[in-house]
This record gives C-alpha cells, structure tokens and sequence, in this order.
C-alpha cells in the first residue's frame, strides 16, 4: 500500500487543487470559518466519515475507525485566514476585501481533505483509528485550545499526532523536519505607561510617559544579552506604541505592545517575570509606573525524537536524497504545539517557494502564494507519515 500511495496522491491532484483554491477565494478568518467547516463536513460524509461540527466553535472533526485494534493517531490542519488585503492577480485571488489565505492553511485543508480520502479508500490495509482535526483559529485566536477546552479528545485516547505545513521559505519540493524544539512558544504582552501629562515645553511639571517608555523598550533588550545564557534562545519585541494627541502636549499615558518568544519553559516564564519587574522598577525610578498585563499564548512546538526520526527515515526512503532537510528553529508559533503536548508526535514542513512563479513570498505577505506543484507530494507525505504512526 506505501507503495501506490504516491500515485494516489497524485491522482488526486487535480481535485486537492481546486479544493484548496475554492477555499482561497473564499477566505475566514479566526472563529468565522463557517463556509470553510461546512464544506469540509459535507466532503468527510461524502467519505462516509461521521464529522462533528461546531467543536471550539467552527472546528471539525472525524474518526476513521478500521475496526480492528491498534493505535489512533490525531491528524490537524488549520483551517483559517489571516485580515490581509491580497495583492496577487491571478483567478482564484480573494473575493473578500480584506482577508486572504496568506499562509496556506487553504492548502493544509485541502491536503487533509485528500489524505482522508486515501485512508478512507485502504482502511482495510491498516489497523487502528485516525482522528481527523479540522482546526479553526490557528492565527493567534486559540483555536487549539478552543477545540481542546470543547471536548476535542474527550473519550479519545490518542497515541501520536501529526500535522504539517507548507512552507514559502523552503523550494519547492524540500521536506523539513526536526527532533525536540522546533517551533517557538509565543506570547503577548501590553504595558501601560503612567505619568503625568503638561506641556511639552515645562516637562518639569510633568512625569513623561514617552520618555519612560522609550527607556523601557531599550532596557527590555537586556534582559536578553545580560540575564540569559548566550546559548539560549529567546526574543522580546515592542510592536506598538501608542500615546499622546498633539505635538505640544506630553501625555499622561502610553501603552506599548509585543511579543515574547522562547524554546525553553523556564525561559518562558524567567523573562514574563522580568518583563514586569523591569519595567514597573525602571518607571518607578522615572516617578512614572508601569503595569504589565502578560497573555500566555502558544507553547514550544516539541516534535519527539523517536517519532520525529521514524519520519525522517520513512520519508528518505521515498525521496531524492537530500530533498529531506533539518531546517534551523523557527520563531514563529504554531498551536500545534497544543496537539503535540495532548499526545507525542511531529509537524513537519514540506517547501512550497518557488521564485519562478512568484510563490516564494513570505508568510502573512498580501502576495503570498502557494507552488500547487507541492500539494501531491505533501498529500502523499502527509498520509505516508500517519501510516507510520499506526505501525
């Protein structure tokens, strides 16, 4: 069956395309993929599947059951888009002002969509059950934990879990994975700034909100090159500043807003301790105050080891050799890292950048597309890979 999974894929091309660019011109962002969930309900019945619906509000999910024992491997694709005005030209670009698939979850689903089909078709050459998770909200709104926190795996005993992505920033082709940390935890924070607001030209009567917060943002990138290991990792950006009405006035307050991002739990929590306490003593010192209202998000993406590897060598038994890389950690967050922690597994990249088509634009980008070339192959890896899980 490993065998003929590659011309299967490949036979499903032409439809996994079409799917994926149905939902590209229709685009939904966090918790409004209704269109999307109702498309993919109708496709999981047409399979035979038995899908629920409204799982973490607009999440969806069916259970593949061969009927004879074995494991059960969780397999999720992110159903969402992102508020992006798109920019590219061609027929299937967004017909929704403002929003688009700019990051190629149209493509997951899709791919998904086809991967159940296959599974469908050859249940009777495995053992075991495959849970397919239709995910909403992917893009910082908690749609793993929306669906987790609704009953997802209630009743479920899940063994692995599986996900993959498409990736701008590799070519066409390139299939990437990585043992242990491989995607960043990312989190939010806001940090109001108080002082006391007059006129810009006697700031001797004021307590400058600007002022404190400029030595805030410097002061934050501190706490990276002076408090923690050279050897860890981690990243805090200010994104927002937001303060003041007029050029002549000084404010009474300032509220910034950013990011922290970590591979490393303690980490984590060192720096989200740190980030208020350096703040509020430096406004303090500045006759100022601060107060730091820290959002926990997303945790590390931890692929593991042993089933990260089982994977590597499945895919270079397949493949060219080299076409199957370890990619360098990435900064960026996914809530997959929420599937991974219910039950252990890998999410892997398959390259999808190709410069000649104009598909190697970054992710989140309003040009932003995906190499159709790659979808065959991601279906048949995709499926390749829960095949192995069972095993």
């Amino acid at each position: 069956m490993i065998d003929s999974i590659r011309s299967m894929a490949q036979s499903l091309a032409q439809e996994t395309i079409e799917t994926r660019r149905d939902f590209h011109r229709h685009p939904e962002i966090a918790f409004e993929e209704v269109r999307t969930a109702k498309i993919i309900a109708e496709k999981l019945a047409e399979l035979g599947l038995e899908p629920k619906t409204g799982i973490g509000k607009t999440g969806v999910m069916a259970i593949l059951d061969t009927g004879k024992a074995g494991k059960t491997v969780l397999a999720r694709a992110d159903i969402d888009a992102l508020p992006v005005q798109e920019e590219n030209e061609h027929e299937y670009r967004s017909t929704i002002d403002g929003k688009m698939h700019a990051c190629g979850h149209d493509g997951h689903t899709a791919i998904l969509l086809s991967v159940a089909k296959i599974l469908v078709e050859q249940k009777d050459n495995f053992t075991g059950k495959v849970v397919f998770v239709f995910q909403p909200a992917e893009e910082g709104a908690g749609g793993a934990q929306a669906m987790i926190d609704d009953g997802a795996l209630d009743g479920l005993e899940i063994d692995h879990s599986i996900g993959l992505h498409l990736g701008s920033m590799m070519p066409t082709g390139a299939v990437a994975l990585r043992c242990g940390p491989a995607m960043a935890s990312a989190d939010k924070f806001e940090i109001t700034v108080s002082g006391k607001g007059g006129h810009a030209a006697m700031p001797q009567h004021s307590i400058d909100p600007v002022l404190i917060s400029a030595n805030i943002i410097v002061a934050l990138q501190s706490l990276i090159s002076r408090e923690l290991d050279p050897t860890d990792q981690a990243v805090i950006t200010v994104t927002s500043i937001h303060g003041g009405t007029a050029f002549n006035i000084i404010p009474d307050s300032v509220q910034l807003q950013g990011t922290l991002r970590t591979f490393n739990e303690d980490t984590r929590q060192y720096l989200a301790k740190r980030i208020g306490e350096l703040s509020s003593g430096l406004a303090a010192s500045m006759n100022g105050r601060a107060e730091l209202d820290f959002m926990f998000g997303t945790p590390t993406v931890i692929n593991n080891d042993k089933m990260t590897k089982k994977l590597r060598n499945a895919f270079e038994r397949d493949l060219a050799e080299g076409q199957v890389i370890e990619p360098p950690q990435i900064m960026g967050g996914d809530d997959m890292a929420h599937w991974l922690n219910a039950a252990d597994g890998c999410y892997f990249f398959v390259g999808s950048g190709n410069e000649a088509k104009g598909t190697n634009y970054p992710h989140h980008h309003p040009k932003f597309d995906v190499d159709e070339d790659a979808i065959p192959l991601a279906v048949e890896l995709f499926t390749k890979g829960i095949l192995e899980f069972l095993a």
